[in-house]
């Protein structure tokens, strides 16, 4: 099982994405975010971003991300798109916390 969150914006396909959604019997889980069961080969990852990558139309600041389970770890990957500064930002009383994924790939 996987869960998918997805952001495109007001011009986003999202005509394309809620066919794949279907076709892969997701179950939606809130504004934005669906679960669903996704039968893969080799590597997840690459073949999920493949497969939506060919069912819809993807813009420059269009975002979808992935969290799921492997090896009883819980993992999450930006297919598409990046991280962005957070609405919440700047609201609370916490020193701001350097992104570990950030970190180690810049």
């Amino acid at each position: 099982m996987l869960w998918i969150s997805y952001d495109l914006g007001v011009k986003g396909d999202y005509e394309g994405l809620y066919a794949w959604l279907e076709n892969h019997e997701a179950q939606e889980c809130g504004n934005s975010l669906a679960t669903l069961q996704y039968e893969y080969t080799a590597d997840l990852v690459d073949e999920i971003q493949k497969d939506l990558s060919e069912c819809m139309s993807l813009a420059r600041h269009d975002r979808i991300y992935m969290i799921w389970r492997e090896d009883s770890k819980i993992k999450g990957k930006f297919l598409f798109g990046k991280r962005k500064a957070a609405p919440w930002s700047g609201y609370g009383s916490q020193e701001p916390q350097v992104d570990e994924e950030l970190q180690e790939n810049g």
